[in-house]
């Protein structure tokens, strides 16, 4: 229309460019990061009191033995159950319940004047404090399969933090009057504050960049995460359609049953087994690492917790070398959980043999990097095998097998003692190798199955 029509319409500018993919989720596993460092923070700085406090209540040793090992019990027997109980109904809202309830469990802990509230305030903590295991399985929810051993090494990683600052605050109370109710207080504060960063996570965000990460896995997965998902929505609506209460209870229970029975009857007995002897021989190396450290070369206890700290936080470190680690290992986790238990065996051997101390640091140095790359490795090795659909059954029974270890450790360490300071680390060596023993003779049925699911993806 010439210069007297009407002006052209402006010319629409640069679109935006898109949010990238998956901000939200890294959002989402760095304050998970966060859940799991408070949560060690809060934890380790009462823990180390607790056999103070109950001393200075009055209990005799014995009675102080069976309280400690009240808390073993429970959890022994509530991870799968907890574990479990999160599949069925969802990871917030059984996360938000865990951290309230240990919030509970620590406030009574701040107002225990005897050796019954004690054990009262111990009972909420021992059922409930799962904040780690569910938050390990959501971490496998929303990760594929090779990124989860970097994750959860991170996610270690971030806890490990929270271990070696938390009783350095907690020594510090322990100076002040009423220090240990201070330090209770402090620590239920903090779970309050993590239920709160729990409820305020972008879980709507979660849910959209885990719907995209299951879209890039196989379509084998897709569909057995769809099932899954069904039976727990036709649960949920066939709960719905009850009158009574008591039959709306029973879906939920009927399914964590089911799950918990469908786990026992799985072909995961060799992997659990070797969480336990590995966990059990571990346990033993530190069971009378203080009391062996001064007999065997004089040192003082004050400089035997560096030697723990110093061993801590390389710990803390290895958690963040998992990355190139399995991209060297070709995200094979078997291999690199075979491998990292030949060496915490042989590392373990070390030292029960040492002649020096500087042999003790040597072995406590790399045993840190060995330990935690085969945490991590038989966690993933569990869930790869068993399926992301039951990740919370799954780490909650790896989780009751750990339990298991932590009561037979101190029966088998204090037999052990009776003829060697060297007796339990050197008991634990056997352990490691009954361990390497059943991991070698399952390779074929393990590198079978990894090799056919590499030529399925």
């Amino acid at each position: 229309m010439g210069a007297w029509g009407p002006p052209p319409a402006p010319r629409p500018g640069p679109a935006a460019p898109p949010a990238p993919r998956g901000a939200g989720l890294s959002r989402f596993v760095r304050c998970l990061y966060l859940v799991g460092f408070l949560d060690f923070f809060g934890v380790s700085m009462v823990v180390p009191l607790l056999s103070l406090h109950i001393k200075s209540l009055g209990a005799s040793p014995t009675v102080a033995g069976v309280v400690g090992s009240l808390y073993g019990l429970l959890q022994l027997f509530s991870s799968t159950f907890v574990g479990c109980w999160s599949d069925v109904i969802g990871r917030q809202y059984s996360l938000i319940a865990c951290i309230l309830f240990s919030a509970v469990g620590y406030l009574l802990l701040g107002m225990s004047t005897s050796v019954w509230l004690f054990a009262i305030a111990r009972v909420p903590v021992g059922i409930f404090k799962h904040t780690l295991s569910i938050s390990k399985a959501l971490l496998s929810d929303l990760v594929s399969e090779k990124e989860r051993p970097l994750v959860i090494g991170h996610f270690n990683a971030a806890s490990s933090v929270g271990f070696i600052l938390g009783p350095v605050v907690g020594g510090y109370f322990t100076e002040l009057e009423s220090g240990f109710y201070l330090a209770s207080f402090v620590c239920s504060f903090i779970f309050i504050l993590n239920a709160g960063l729990v409820w305020m996570l972008p879980w709507s965000e979660e849910h959209t960049d885990s719907n995209e990460n299951e879209q890039t896995t196989s379509n084998s997965k897709v569909t057995a995460k769809a099932n899954c998902d069904l039976q727990v929505k036709s649960l949920v609506n066939g709960a719905m359609k009850y009158d009574t209460p008591l039959q709306s209870l029973w879906i939920p229970v009927g399914s964590v049953l089911k799950r918990i029975k469908s786990i026992a009857c799985s072909d995961l007995w060799d992997v659990f087994l070797v969480r336990l002897l590995m966990s059990v021989a571990v346990m033993l190396y530190y069971s009378n690492f203080v009391l062996a450290i001064e007999e065997r070369f004089g040192v003082k206890p004050k400089l035997t917790g560096y030697l723990i700290s110093y061993s801590s936080t390389l710990g803390a470190l290895a958690g963040f070398l998992l990355g190139p680690i399995t991209r060297l290992y070709q995200h094979n986790t078997y291999a690199l959980l075979l491998h990292s238990t030949v060496l915490t065996c042989v590392l373990i051997m070390l030292y029960s043999t040492a002649l020096s101390i500087w042999t003790v640091i040597l072995s406590s140095t790399f045993l840190a990097f060995s330990t935690t790359v085969g945490r991590t490795c038989i966690t993933d090795l569990e869930l790869t095998l068993g399926g992301n659909q039951a990740s919370g059954t799954l780490i909650g029974v790896g989780q009751s097998v750990t339990s298991v270890g932590r009561i037979i450790a101190p029966l088998l360490s204090g037999i052990a003692q009776e003829f060697s300071p060297c007796g339990p680390p050197s008991l634990g060596v056997g352990l490691a190798l009954v361990a390497i023993l059943i991991m070698l003779v399952n390779t074929p049925r393990y590198c079978s199955g990894r090799t056919a699911k590499l030529k399925s993806e």
